[in-house]
């Protein structure tokens, strides 16, 4: 890896660098286009794109526990919300 892909101004390691940012969203449009470009030139930071959003998508699924019980009401009655009436829930 590490190489310019078509006179891009990025390399493979600020590619790889800045994937996690990629994937959430979290870069200004012309950062996002410039990754975007280089990862459909660039099959090695292709696939480490492809492997680290399958990750994600893996561990968004596995990871949806939910707070105990005990744990909610706490919650609820430290933000001044009454617990057995989950339509206060944040203003709504």
């Amino acid at each position: 890896m590490d190489a310019d892909h078509g006179g891009e101004h990025i390399n493979c390691t600020e590619a790889v660098h800045v994937l996690y940012q990629f994937l959430d969203g979290e870069l200004t449009e012309v950062r996002r286009v410039e990754i975007q470009t280089h990862l459909q030139a660039c099959l090695p930071c292709w696939e480490a794109f492809d492997f680290e959003a399958e990750m994600k998508i893996f561990i968004a699924k596995k990871c949806r526990d939910t707070a105990p019980d005990g744990l909610r009401d706490r919650v609820m009655r430290a933000l001044g919300q009454d617990p057995e009436r989950p339509e206060g829930m944040f203003g709504t």
